[in-house]
């Protein structure tokens, strides 16, 4: 088991950026493929973007292609998703998830997960 600790969340104006952060403890952090999901009131959880043990490898949903990053630091234990050209409906909590399994391009199951930081896009 990995325990995860995210951070960065906070409120915006559309237009702008914000990075969040993830610190794995536990386990060995390279060993995990990760992913940063998000949910709004009222809606189904969304993976947001995804990224393989090294890093190679990532994938985004449609509604953030090219406005988000995802990117990783095996030497610090950290997930970082640096988002920019916010929008009001990216507006959710955030919340950064461990996979022992080699990220899927749309989904994976996902073994641990953070208490999850809320980002708020004011128009």
């Amino acid at each position: 088991q990995v325990q995860l600790v995210e951070s960065g969340g906070g409120l915006v104006q559309a237009g702008g950026s914000l990075r969040l952060t993830c610190v794995a403890s536990g386990r060995t952090f390279s060993s995990y493929a990760m992913g940063w999901f998000r949910q709004a009131p009222g809606r189904e959880r969304e993976r947001v973007a995804a990224i393989s043990y090294a890093g190679r490898t990532t994938y985004y949903a449609d509604s953030v292609k090219g406005r988000f990053t995802i990117s990783r630091d095996n030497a610090k234990n950290t997930l970082y998703l640096q988002m920019n050209s916010l929008k009001p409906e990216d507006t959710a909590v955030y919340y950064c998830a461990a996979s022992r399994s080699f990220p899927t391009p749309t989904g994976g199951k996902y073994d641990d997960w953070g208490q999850g930081t809320q980002v708020t896009v004011s128009s």
